[in-house]
């Protein structure tokens, strides 16, 4: 269903995702969040070893308008003892929701996955996100009902890298 056009991010696009990154932030109740700049987004996604990487999904038609993209970064299991992918990010702009491009974006890195020989593909979701669960099951993604997220960040942070300095 998609005919949208998937590529690898561009230095001209980066507005555009970043338009697209507030949008997210918007709808998951987190624009207050976002601190990210033009300037940062371009050194991660173009510095010379890039760690984070992103695809856009062009709508056909008059006017260049990205629909979505996905921004990603590899992970490593080390159960597998195999990298993987770790979508950081999904987005596709409500106006072309229903395209298939979601799917489109997923299926693209999933490829990734296959042909550089990684284990897997994940994410993490809200809870209350119910559409994007249901898109998620439909294709076959299962949740990790196992797994507690953990996270660290602010004066905690700081806090814990300064432990070995205060031993």
């Amino acid at each position: 269903m998609s005919t949208g056009l998937i590529r690898p991010i561009r230095p001209g696009d980066i507005d555009e995702v970043l338009e697209m990154v507030r949008e997210l932030a918007e709808y998951e109740q987190a624009a207050d969040q976002l601190i990210a700049t033009p300037e940062s987004y371009q050194q991660l996604f173009f510095d010379a070893n890039p760690a984070v990487f992103a695809i856009v999904i062009e709508h056909p038609g008059p006017g260049h308008q990205l629909a979505g993209f996905a921004i990603y970064f590899l992970n490593f299991s080390t159960w597998l003892g195999q990298h993987g992918i770790y979508l950081e990010d999904l987005y596709v702009r409500a106006p072309y929701r229903g395209h298939g491009y979601g799917k489109s974006l997923l299926a693209q890195l999933a490829s990734e996955c296959l042909a550089n020989g990684y284990g897997r593909l994940e994410w993490w979701v809200l809870d209350w996100n119910e559409p994007a669960l249901g898109f998620y099951r439909s294709i076959g993604a299962e949740p990790m009902t196992d797994w507690t997220v953990q996270r660290i960040t602010g004066n905690d942070l700081a806090n814990l890298a300064g432990y070995e300095r205060e031993q």
